[in-house]
């Protein structure tokens, strides 16, 4: 059957109709002459940074110790360049939701984007460091996992705080929108959603993974363990006196060294602290501090099984 071409023709009317929701419904829609960092060139740049922190593992075979040197200086080279176009757009974008017209037309934001992007590249032989401390946490701490190339290879966890601990480095040099990008992109991969506004130590191990969450202003210690479906998150929301959300506060757990986290359990809240070398059982929802050492679990729940004789239910307790 043939397409209607009177159909068709009303799509210019359509069209118009959709232009003008962008005037009514401005919120949603950014259109003028400042670029936003542009969201491909920012996964691109991470994928290069991946390849940097672990070298083989990726995109390049072949490489060895006589020719990685140039296969990273080009990474190196190429990463100077979108990053100072891309931090110097997200710095020029704040400024004017900041209301600062006047600077966005006189300061040079593509010179402040480069200075950031050289201090953000020379954390990278120290963030490797971290990095292997947290591959060798998920070697430890899973007894299924045969060598560190299969956590580096496979684990989803490992994926998330990659990106999480590049992300929380830009965090730090107050660069806006960028580390968002970069890890809610994290978070569509794998399902493992870190703000990288979190603190978090060394030895930093995610199990599984799927369904965690780690909340903005979360303090995470070293040789902390986390299993799927963990939600470090906020109890409630302080709102000011025109009913807004007052921000900036500390919102999220803090959990101190060596403490394990089983699957599904909620701890909320900023004055909640999880002493160090507690254990948070599965399904536990805590809202207030534990002491060091201590075991937080549900209740034995009861279980009904039916049996295997025809008809016959035996209850269990």
């Amino acid at each position: 059957m043939a397409t209607d071409i009177r159909l068709k023709e009303t799509l210019p009317v359509l069209t118009e109709r959709i232009v003008d929701t962008y005037a009514e419904v401005g919120s949603i829609n950014h259109l003028g002459y400042c670029p936003l960092p542009n969201y491909d060139s920012i996964v691109a740049a991470t994928e290069d940074l991946k390849e940097i922190l672990y070298p083989g593992y990726r995109r390049r075979d072949g490489l060895h110790l006589g020719n990685v040197t140039y296969h990273v200086g080009d990474l190196i080279d190429r990463l100077h360049d979108t990053l100072t176009s891309q931090i110097g757009r997200a710095l020029r974008h704040e400024a004017i939701k900041a209301g600062q017209c006047g600077l966005h037309e006189t300061h040079d934001f593509e010179a402040q984007g480069q200075a950031k992007a050289i201090a953000f590249l020379e954390q990278l032989p120290a963030l490797r460091k971290v990095l292997a401390m947290d591959v060798q946490a998920a070697y430890d701490g899973d007894p299924a996992c045969k060598s560190l190339d299969e956590v580096i290879f496979c684990y989803p966890g490992l994926e998330a705080i990659t990106v999480y601990r590049l992300a929380h480095v830009l965090h730090t040099l107050n660069i806006p929108l960028i580390p968002r990008m970069m890890t809610e992109w994290a978070h569509s991969r794998t399902g493992i959603d870190i703000h990288p506004g979190a603190t978090i130590g060394h030895y930093f191990f995610i199990d599984h993974g799927t369904g965690v969450v780690v909340g903005e202003t979360t303090e995470i210690g070293e040789w902390v363990k986390l299993y799927q479906g963990v939600t470090l998150g906020a109890l409630s929301f302080t709102t000011d006196g025109e009913g807004n959300l007052v921000r900036g506060t500390k919102r999220h757990p803090t959990i101190e060294d060596r403490v394990v986290v089983y699957a599904n359990a909620t701890i909320l809240g900023g004055n909640t602290r999880v002493g160090h070398d507690s254990v948070i059982g599965s399904s536990v929802w805590l809202t207030r501090s534990v002491a060091p050492g201590s075991v937080v679990a549900m209740e034995s729940p009861k279980l009904r099984i039916r049996g295997e004789e025809p008809d016959a239910l035996n209850w269990v307790i």
